[in-house]
């Protein structure tokens, strides 16, 4: 007899606790039955050899099916998804603080016209407010520029000077958005203010939703991800080295890529 294992998952990643996993033979026959567990794994057991339809179900869900060939002692299905009834559930109304240990801002630049460095800002914080309806809804953001951290102490205390950051002067980034349109159900498109080096000039982000779920502190908690690329032309951020004709040491336009998971309330 083998075991077929798994989990229940929902499509932006949260586990699906007490779902109903059943196990049905190539003739339609019931032949094993599981419950999801509170980190959404289960283990469906006493399965003969052979293919089996695994049909999984929970409440507020919509129900899916999946083929699994039963081989040996233990089979594992990988992890499988119930979307939500209705489609994507947004964050509700409120206010949401961004969690800084749980969410990251990653800077990359061009190096010398062939590869890339990355950095990135370890020190930041804000909130979302998400208002209803969604397009109202605003974020704002502080960064300290002094924590800039690309794997070298010597580069990043020339980002820290005058010739790049220069946060002896300015020791603060700050974003603040001031528009949002919807782009399809998970996309969005966040028009704003970036203010860097006391340089303010407008920057919009692409912004992915990635879903709302509970946390493991009882808390309720949203992802996002988003990108944009600057020139630090823009903020007064010019300095550079020619290393041949045409060559710069450095590129003059920076991709940015954030993921952020914020809290309600």
């Amino acid at each position: 007899m083998s075991d077929v294992t798994g989990r229940l998952m929902t499509p932006d990643g949260w586990p699906v606790t007490g779902g109903t996993l059943t196990a049905v033979d190539a003739t339609g026959v019931q032949r094993g039955r599981a419950a999801s567990r509170e980190d959404g794994g289960f283990v469906i057991e006493g399965l003969e050899t052979g293919p089996y339809t695994v049909i999984a179900a929970a409440a507020g869900h919509e129900p899916a099916a999946r083929t699994v060939q039963v081989a040996g002692e233990r089979s594992t299905m990988g992890v499988l998804e119930l979307a939500k009834v209705g489609g994507d559930v947004l964050p509700a109304p409120g206010t949401w603080t961004i969690d800084p240990h749980h969410s990251s801002i990653r800077a990359t630049a061009l190096h010398l016209g062939m590869s890339r460095i990355h950095g990135r800002l370890r020190g930041f914080g804000g909130r979302i407010q998400v208002a209803d309806p969604l397009e109202n809804s605003s974020v704002e953001v502080s960064i300290d520029p002094a924590s800039v951290d690309s794997d070298d102490a010597d580069r990043d205390a020339h980002l820290r000077s005058a010739d790049f950051l220069d946060v002896d002067v300015h020791p603060e980034i700050g974003y603040k958005s001031d528009g949002l349109v919807r782009i399809d159900t998970r996309h969005w498109r966040v028009d704003g203010l970036l203010t860097l080096k006391g340089v303010s000039a407008p920057v919009a982000l692409d912004v992915r939703y990635r879903g709302t779920g509970p946390d493991l502190w009882g808390g309720t908690r949203a992802a996002f991800s988003a990108t944009t690329e600057i020139s630090r032309d823009d903020f007064a951020i010019s300095w550079n080295q020619s290393v041949l004709a045409g060559v710069l040491a450095i590129g003059r336009t920076l991709r940015i890529d954030i993921d952020i998971q914020a809290v309600l309330g």
